[in-house]
């Protein structure tokens, strides 16, 4: 594949979450000077990964070494292929994936308080929170989740 190519195919699998980390680590032959098997794409890496394991019988210690992945990584990329096939994976954004300290209770409460109290900051509103609900709420996750919340600035 030309240098330029190359360049466009691992934007596109960094743009898809798909971009392997440390391609350094896959030590499979199978990866070795070929155009078809690339150890960029995690995918890929991954499938051969659960492939040569379950098809060709070879133990997960072993599957999981010559693909650069430790035996835990093994596990989860088996359980996710099971449950989603290949989308399964794709690398995900580790974390929450919404703001879940915020449920509809703490933000109609938060929603009183304003209306009672338009001018309280985001760190007092906090300090309420916690106080009411025992949660610990950065002032800036309040900014970004209410509308009309500005961040002041000295």
């Amino acid at each position: 594949m030309s240098r330029n190519g190359s360049q466009t195919k691992r934007q596109a699998l960094r743009e898809q979450g798909a971009l392997h980390a440390c391609p350094e680590r896959v030590e499979d032959p199978l990866f070795e000077d070929s155009e078809f098997f690339d150890p960029e794409d995690v995918v890929q890496v991954k499938y051969e990964m659960l492939r040569r394991a379950g098809e060709e019988g070879v133990t997960v210690t072993e599957a999981a070494t010559a693909f650069g992945f430790s035996r835990p990584s093994f596990y989860k990329a088996r359980s996710d292929f099971n449950a989603e096939g290949l989308p399964g994976l794709v690398a995900r954004k580790r974390g929450p994936r919404a703001p879940h300290k915020l449920t509809d209770e703490v933000l109609a409460f938060v929603g009183e308080l304003r209306a009672g109290e338009p001018s309280l900051s985001a760190a007092v509103l906090a300090e309420r929170i916690w106080q009411r609900f025992g949660k610990r709420i950065h002032p800036r996750s309040l900014e970004r989740a209410l509308p009309g919340a500005k961040k002041k600035r000295p």
